[in-house]
C-alpha cells in the first residue's frame, strides 16, 4: 500500500532526477528507489559494523588459533 507525502526539493535538484530518469521512469518512483537504495546502505553498514565489533571482541583468540594453523604447515 502506497501513502501520499509531499516534500519540497530544490529547483536544481528536481533538474538532475528530471535529466537522469528522462521519462523512463516518474519522479516519485525515482524517489522512492533511492530511498530504499539509501535505507539498505544504511543497514548494511549497521551489519558490517555489528560484524566488525564481534571480530573485534574476539580478535586475540582468533588471531591465536591462526598462529596455531600456521605452525603445522610445512616449510617449503
Amino acid at each position: 500500500m502506497k501513502a501520499k507525502t509531499s516534500i519540497t526539493l530544490s529547483e536544481d535538484l528536481l533538474k538532475e532526477v528530471d535529466q537522469l530518469i528522462k521519462g523512463a521512469t516518474s519522479r516519485s518512483n525515482f524517489i522512492e528507489q533511492a530511498i530504499k537504495n539509501f535505507l539498505n546502505q544504511k543497514q548494511r553498514e549497521r551489519r558490517e559494523k555489528t560484524d566488525f565489533d564481534i571480530l573485534n571482541q574476539h580478535s586475540d583468540k582468533l588471531n591465536a588459533e591462526a598462529g596455531d594453523v600456521l605452525s603445522y604447515q610445512a616449510e617449503l
